[in-house]
Parts: structure tokens; sequence; C-alpha cells
């Protein structure tokens, strides 16, 4: 049977999976490139264009394109397009199709199982939408993987006799993540992670519009702001992008701007893109600082590889600064397409795995012998060990019983080694109490806090108390992390046995909506 892996990108997206001879290979699209855009274009209501015409045709039809998509998944929020409401996990699901099917019309066979991979820093709610959008794309998603981690099973299978400890940078389209990441005799430990998925590329690339409508505004104050026009704003999108890219190999770079009948031809230096996003580096570099606090807090503080992946870390700026901070020499480790090859990496290595485990000796063996593996390929894969953590902290909250002050009491923590599974008493507040609120939330913030505000709600529910019962009855709560990051709560009143099982819904889109959306998109042609 084929798998297939998935990076689904901010900016760019692609798919691979697992060649005749066992290579991981990122399959090209109809266009002939191993990436596709992340952009989304709706020519009419029943017909979708993704990829590189979409990016195209955002100069000319702003309103009718959408990108950035994935900063918004998990969150309960709309795209109007032909006066249709499009969710994120809608949107999201047009370029899974177009990458399952470019890949189907290459190989031919179904693009169907695969897994998709998403930063390590997305909590329950991102990567409950994720799997959402590839159900209503019609794919069966084997499992949601972090990024890193799917770098990291390409690196080590590349390198698999070494033992190594390696940080994983990565820097992408729209997302930040730095992750420790330990090999041992085959397996994959991950040690700690943490990240920003609102910090990548596009954030330079904004950066850089900014300055190429201000210095247009100086040199043509009659002519307006070129950032009010939706065109002009999509082309000088597109031209950032252009420069930012070619400074990677350059020292500069011209950008003709044009806007109300005016142009101006606006240089830009390397050392100028430097230093109108330094403060951007910055935070990557804070934050890769905090992840190695908390690993020697774990007693690793030993490096081995310092793996850079992601399309933004081919930057000149950030391999130097990396080194002249951490004393690492910086590896790029195939930023563009090693996501997507890992990823292909895990699904196979699962879904061979799952096949022995349910006693499909046959249909495993056929698998393997399809990819050209070796019987001591096929033993390393059968044996092999992935271990992750939890990217956030998720608890409930507690009410103080003399101040009726609300806090977060949390029982799983960020960085815990996962599948984690935490099981503790509360006790109820008041006397005669009829039920008790289980109030289910997730770490918002880059750092643990009991403070509300700094965290979200991610599900709740309630748990009957039987009557008469004084205060600080007591109800039991599990919660239960799998290493998907996927989070299942149970409340127990253990008189009656009466059971709350919370099944976390994160914020997006219920199942019958998924379903709904599901049939729907089938009536649209993508392409």
């Amino acid at each position: 049977m084929a798998v297939y892996g998935i990076d689904l990108g901010t900016t760019y997206s692609c798919i691979a999976s697992i060649d005749d001879v066992g290579r991981p290979t990122v399959l090209r699209n109809l266009e002939g490139t191993d990436t596709t855009p992340s952009v989304v274009y709706f020519e009419s209501g029943d017909n979708v264009v993704v990829g590189a015409t979409a990016k195209d045709t955002a100069v000319l039809a702003p309103d009718q394109v959408v990108s950035l998509i994935k900063r918004d998944m998990g969150r309960e929020v709309t795209r109007e397009i032909h006066g249709f409401d499009y969710t994120p996990e809608e949107l999201s699901a047009f370029i899974l199709l177009k990458l399952a099917t470019d890949a189907r019309t290459t190989t031919g066979e179904e693009a169907r199982d695969v897994v998709v991979t998403v930063p390590a820093y997305f909590g329950a709610a991102e990567r409950d939408a994720t799997r959402k959008a590839g159900r209503i794309a019609g794919l069966n998603v084997i499992d949601i993987v972090s990024e890193p981690i799917a770098a990291a099973i390409t690196y080590g299978v590349l390198n698999p006799e070494q033992d190594r400890t390696i940080l994983v940078y990565d820097l992408g389209g729209g997302t930040f993540d730095t992750t420790i990441i330990a090999l041992r005799g085959g397996h994959i430990e991950v040690v700690c992670t943490d990240g920003d998925h609102e910090l990548g590329g596009a954030d330079w690339d904004s950066r850089l519009v900014e300055y190429l409508a201000e210095r247009f505004r100086a040199e043509h104050p009659e002519a307006g702001d070129p950032l009010d026009d939706k065109q002009t704003e999509q082309q000088l999108r597109r031209d950032a992008e252009d420069a930012k890219k070619s400074l990677t190999t350059r020292t500069t770079h011209t950008v003709r701007v044009m806007h109300d009948g005016r142009a101006a031809a606006i240089e830009v230096t390397r050392e100028k893109l430097e230093e109108l996003t330094k403060d951007l580096l910055d935070r990557t570099i804070e934050i890769t600082g905090r992840t190695l606090s908390t690993a020697a807090e774990k007693g690793v503080d030993d490096y081995d590889d310092l793996v850079l992946v992601g399309g933004s870390t081919k930057m000149p700026v950030v391999a130097s600064r990396l080194e002249t901070e951490l004393g690492l020499s910086p590896r790029l480790q195939d930023p563009d397409l090693a996501v997507a090859k890992g990823a292909a990496l895990y699904a196979f290595e699962e879904t061979y795995r799952r096949l022995l485990a349910a006693g499909e000796q046959d249909q495993a063996e056929e698998m393997a012998g399809r990819a050209g593996l070796s019987e001591e390929q096929q033993r390393q894969i059968a044996g092999r060990q992935i271990k992750t953590v939890a990217s956030h902290a998720f608890g409930i909250v507690v009410v103080d019983r003399e101040t009726s002050a609300e806090h977060v009491a949390h029982l799983v923590h960020a960085n815990d080694e996962l599948p984690a599974a935490k099981t503790e008493d509360f006790f109820t507040v008041y006397d005669d109490q009829t039920s008790a609120d289980i109030r289910v939330m997730e770490q918002a913030g880059s750092v643990e806090s009991g403070e509300l505000i700094d965290n979200t709600e991610i599900a709740t529910g309630a748990v009957r108390i039987p009557k008469g019962k004084k205060a600080g009855w007591p109800i039991e709560v599990t919660f239960s992390l799998d290493s998907s990051g996927l989070l299942h709560v149970t409340a127990v009143e253990k008189e009656t046995g009466e059971r709350l099982e919370l099944k976390v819904d994160v914020g997006g889109m219920s199942e019958e909506e998924v379903e709904r959306s599901r049939t729907a998109l089938s009536r649209v042609k993508v392409s």
C-alpha cells in the first residue's frame, strides 16, 4: 500500500513518498516544481485553483485569493469569498487535495493514506484542525507529526549508525520552532521544544513591504500610500519575497515599485534587510536560548549538530548569527524538503509497524518489498521508537475556597514526555453542590501560567454530585495526551460512578460540519 508524507506549510507545501529503493522522494506537482505555494484562488464558487497560478492571481484579484491560512488553524474564523464562508480547515483541505491529486497523477496510485506535519508548537486546537482538514479533503490521516521530528527522522535515516544530540532550528514561511532531539541506537527522542507559530519568513517579507512603501511615499508624496491599494500591496509582497530570496546569494537587489502612475526604483541591500528584521531574528534566538535552558534542566547540555530546516534558514545571517551565539556550525538539512521526506518515512514506518501488530505479515512484507528494503532495514523499522513531548501545558480551572478566585491547575506540563497521563482528585467548593464544572484549559502564552488570561478554554462539561454532600467532595480527573498531541479528559464522581468523557473538540469544526464540508468540497473542481 502506498502512503505519503505531507508538509502543509504556511507559504509552501509538498508531498513525498518512499521510492522503490527505500528512499524518501518528493513528488513534483503538475507545474513541475517540488513545492506548491499554499495559496488558494476562487475563480468561482465551484472552481478553485491552488498553487503558483493562485499566487500570481493575487495581484489581479486579491479579494478572491487566500494565503497564510495556516496561521488561522484552530481559530473560529472564516473568509468570505463569492458569498460563501470558508473555515481554515476547508481552505487547508483545498491545498491538501491539490497535493494528493497531483501525486496520484504522477504515480498512478491513489494518494489517500497520509501523515501531515505541523509546527512543534502547535497546540491541541491547531492539530485537531489539521486532522479535520485532511478528512475534508477525503484523506485518511494516519497521524499528525511535528515538523522538527519529521526533519530528525530524515536526518536519522541518513545517519543510522550515529548517536547524536541535535538542535533543530526550523524557520519556515510562517512558523518557527526550535527542538532538541536525541538520536540513540536508531531511536528518536524529543528532549524539549519551543516556538512561535506566528513568526516566519512572511514577517521578513512584511518588513520589506513596509520599507518599500515608505521609500515610495518619500519619493512620490503626492501619489498616496501604495498599501492602500490591494493590488499594489499584493505586488509589493511578491516583489518583497523575490528580493529576500535574491539577497540570500546577492548583496543588492532593486525593486521597481509602481503606484498611481508613478514609479520608483528602490535598491535594497542585504545589510538593510538584516537591519529591518533584526528584532525578528532576535526573537528566534531568544526562543532557542529558552529551549537550551529547558534541555539543561533535563541534563542535556552538549550538542553534536545544529540542523537548519525551513526555507527561511537560507538567509546567510541566520547561520552566521547562530554560529556566533551557540558556537555550533549550522548544517542546512535539505531545508525545503526535509520535513515532507521525514513525514513520508514516518508514514511508511508507522503503517509497516501497524500491519505487523495486526498480524498482517504478508501485507507488511509486500510493502517492504515494493520499497526494496533489506531484512536488516525491516528489522530497524520494526524496532524504531519515536518519543516526543507536549508542546503546551493543559489543566482545569479551580476555585480558591476562601477567596473564590479562579486559576488554572495544570496536570500536563510543556515538555512532559508523551504519551502523558495524569490523574488527580479535585474537590467541590460549596455544601450541597449539585454539579462540578470541568473547564479544560491549554497554555496560550510562551510560558506556563496559572492565570486564566494566559490560557485558552478548549473544552467544558459538568459532573453531577450526589445530593447532600459537604464541600470538599472529591472528583477524580484524568488527562491523557497521546503522542500526536491530542487530549482526552475524563472526570469521575466515585460514589455513583457518574462519568464525564470530554471529547476535546477544540474550537474548530464539529464532526457534522466536517462531513458536510467533505460532501460540499467533493463538488468543487480543484486544480
